[in-house]
């Protein structure tokens, strides 16, 4: 079908806010950005186009931060550490079955972001979506949204892009990469079970304890590991779903529907389910997003009956909620000053120019790495700017990278660390009035330090 178009007026746009740092996009690492530039004493706004911030934690119900922490894992710490020790805090925690972290509550981390964002003074901006970068040349000067409020324009001084699938540097001209949508992490739709019963559950469990060696063989669980982790408990569920494909209750197609749950509560509810997995969904389309919502929901379902039938503990298990919306993994990256690799991620990267510290954790396309022996990687700066585009930085799973890299800095956990390192460089950057690509390194990193990020 021939592609048709229409010539809409040229109108006038009001500038409702101005601002010195604006954060687009709340989850991991766009809060963590707005929080480490307030913190830094800057004036910051967060944009967010859902009704809460937090991103994947909170929209999408994404509740294992850390999961993959073990006694010897080093950390950079920092806001993304605090934000689940403010959860536990303020009763949003449960301790999470496969690690020594905790699993955030999606629900009351809604209430946990609320409190830190109003703690900082940072001015909240919910329920406006992004639509257009605000340019003069090559300089962005703030963004265009779209609300029931209509069309309203934000200019700022510094902008970061933590939307996840680098929109604003994409429409402001920066190169990007984008995934071929063959080859993109698949898609996941998260949902909570209640109605479990907790001791027939974890008695299951432990008479039939499954490891990450039994993630390999079968649709999206075939997985390289580097034979460490593979006698560790892993919470991981496929067999229920092997005897309803042999039954004839799922489709025999459907052998992608596996994975695991994150925390068995007292109340009945079995939480964090990873269960649906939808290869071949692009983040960035709105027709795929609306394909696979609808699949993903179908697939849910058919893992509910599964369950029942099939897990102990589970014979009256019922649906409790779905995310609000979709989990993406993996869409446009930037091309960035420098792209982060393989090597750096498996070989203990290390940059003059570090902004935080990372565990060897790889957990995508096929390969999963636990850090269990204290290695850990350095994320540079420049892995934050983008190229053509003055006054950005991108934070989150939007920064540049290969395959395997991407596969690891794509975790909430390091998007925390990218977003706290880029907030710290936007409020840097305006105190010394200098461009965010000639910023003094070792201002970033005593900041860095004074808000309690370990960057070597």
């Amino acid at each position: 079908m021939q592609r048709m178009s229409i010539t809409e007026p040229a109108r006038q746009t009001e500038i409702v806010h101005q601002t010195d740092v604006l954060v687009v996009g709340s989850g991991p690492g766009g809060l963590a950005a707005a929080l480490a530039a307030a913190r830094a004493g800057a004036e910051v706004t967060l944009v967010e186009r859902f009704g809460c911030f937090g991103g994947n934690i909170t929209a999408v119900g994404v509740e294992g931060m850390a999961w993959y922490r073990h006694e010897q894992t080093v950390e950079a710490n920092g806001i993304g550490r605090e934000f689940e020790e403010r959860a536990k805090a303020m009763g949003a925690a449960v301790p999470e079955s496969q690690s020594l972290s905790y699993e955030l509550d999606s629900e009351g981390f809604k209430l946990v972001a609320d409190r830190l964002v109003e703690e900082a003074g940072i001015t909240p901006m919910l329920h406006r979506f992004f639509v257009a970068p605000v340019m003069d040349g090559d300089t962005i000067t703030g963004i265009v949204t779209e609300s029931k409020a209509g069309r309203e324009a934000i200019l700022a001084r510094r902008v970061i892009d933590a939307t996840g699938d680098a929109d604003v540097a994409h429409r402001a001209g920066a190169p990007t990469v984008a995934t071929p949508k063959e080859r993109m992490m698949a898609a996941s739709v998260m949902f909570h079970l209640a109605g479990v019963d907790k001791r027939k559950f974890l008695d299951g469990v432990r008479a039939d304890p499954q490891t990450y060696k039994d993630w390999g063989g079968g649709g999206e669980w075939n997985i390289e590991t580097s034979g460490k982790e593979d006698a560790m408990f892993s919470p991981f569920i496929r067999k229920p779903f092997a005897k309803a494909i042999r039954d004839g209750l799922i489709p025999a197609r459907l052998n992608t529907i596996a994975g695991t749950w994150g925390a068995m509560h007292d109340t009945g509810e079995l939480t964090y389910m990873n269960l649906v997995h939808l290869d071949g969904c692009d983040g960035t389309d709105p027709v795929d997003l609306t394909r696979f919502e609808i699949e993903g929901r179908r697939q849910a379902m058919l893992a509910i009956e599964a369950l029942r039938r099939y897990m102990p503990g589970c014979e009256g298990a019922r649906l409790r909620n779905f995310g609000m919306t979709i989990g993406i993994r993996d869409t446009r990256k930037i091309d960035a000053v420098y792209n982060m690799s393989e090597a750096d991620v498996r070989e203990q990267g290390r940059f003059e120019d570090s902004i935080g510290i990372y565990p060897e954790f790889i957990d995508g396309y096929g390969v999963l790495i636990l850090p269990t022996t204290g290695r850990y990687f350095q994320l540079p700066y420049r892995n934050l700017l983008p190229k053509r585009v003055k006054n950005l930085l991108v934070a989150g799973r939007a920064t540049g990278g290969d395959r395997i890299a991407h596969a690891a800095t794509r975790n909430m956990s390091c998007c925390a660390v990218t977003g706290q390192g880029a907030g710290i460089a936007a409020a840097v950057s305006l105190r010394a009035n200098a461009p965010l690509d000639r910023i003094d390194i070792a201002q970033v990193q005593a900041e860095l330090a004074r808000q309690g990020v370990r960057y070597r």
